[in-house]
């Protein structure tokens, strides 16, 4: 799908029919004849399929007087994946005439850009629109981390009152999703990086301080990806101990048990052979064998309860 938009006088963006200058034109999961036409436009065809690539991670390239950035940006695709929360490669393509951005998915990144009133797309200055589109989406790593965070802790709080698989292996989801976060905002930080030593936005004083606003972003979701995961590996590491615990608790009563219940078959095999026993004449030889159960087993019980396995 092919969209064109293009940034009015009055600051909004209003979509158009055609290519002209001055235009953003917004490809999402091109087909072959899509891409052929993005092509005819001038966009370079290496970085239309460096945009659909799914592993493709973060970079800034100039070719033939068009300067591409591939930038990895979140996408949540649900919470009955595997991993709810990933990121996916975003390409922003600019030359003379237009700007471009190439996805395989329709982002978040993009969506939230195009209503973002702090930081509007503005589709005829160049820079500006690379730069919020770059904090918009520093802005959101950090929002899902926190909504990442915030499911964690619920999570953590009925793990607590009662262990439940299918709650750690939403546990185990959700420290996937950290671990593709960690590798995404890293490799757009080296990419950033480059970007300030390239110097495309050194022209305008407001679009170098918005440059390194969206570095220090990018550092602090890093950061907070960093400390989430953290917790995150040592709470999966405490649950482990504590089931190991629980099944130890449940071993030492199942044996104590076993060995209470085991002495009364001790007392009577030794009174059920044929041999001469001492009582064994006497007309309470039953209880008395029964005595000597019941005291054997309170002995042990005590036994038990005194080294905490009861």
């Amino acid at each position: 799908m092919i969209q064109i938009f293009k940034t009015m006088p009055n600051g909004k963006l209003v979509q158009q029919e055609r290519v002209s200058k001055g235009v953003w034109i917004n490809a999402v999961a091109p087909h072959a004849d899509e891409i052929e036409q993005l092509v005819d436009w001038g966009a370079p065809e290496e970085a239309i399929t460096y945009a659909l690539d799914v592993d493709e991670l973060a970079r800034v390239e100039r070719y033939d007087g068009i300067t591409y950035i591939i930038l990895r940006v979140p996408y949540f695709q649900g919470d009955h994946e595997d991993i709810p929360y990933t990121s996916v490669p975003l390409a922003i393509i600019t030359s003379a005439k237009w700007i471009m951005t190439v996805s395989k998915f329709n982002t978040e990144s993009l969506r939230e850009s195009k209503k973002n009133k702090e930081y509007p797309l503005h589709t005829r200055k160049h820079n500006t629109f690379i730069l919020h589109i770059l904090f918009n989406t520093a802005k959101l790593y950090l929002k899902h981390l926190t909504t990442i965070n915030r499911l964690v802790d619920n999570l953590e709080e009925r793990l607590t009152v009662s262990i439940d698989n299918k709650d750690l292996f939403r546990l185990l989801k959700y420290q996937k999703s950290l671990v593709y976060f960690s590798t995404a905002l890293k490799t757009n930080e080296v990419m950033i990086e480059r970007l300030q030593r390239m110097r495309l936005f050194n022209q305008f004083e407001e679009d170098q301080d918005l440059l390194d606003d969206v570095l220090t972003e990018t550092m602090q979701a890093i950061e907070m990806n960093n400390i989430s995961s953290n917790i995150l590996n040592q709470m999966m590491d405490a649950f482990a101990s504590m089931i190991s615990n629980n099944q130890n608790d449940v071993v030492k009563v199942l044996t104590s048990v076993t060995l209470v219940l085991g002495l009364p078959t001790l007392v009577a095999s030794f009174y059920g052979m044929n041999v001469g026993l001492p009582f064994s004449e006497t007309p309470h030889a039953f209880w008395l064998t029964v005595g000597i159960s019941l005291v054997l087993m309170l002995t042990a019980i005590l036994i038990f309860r005194k080294r905490g396995w009861f």
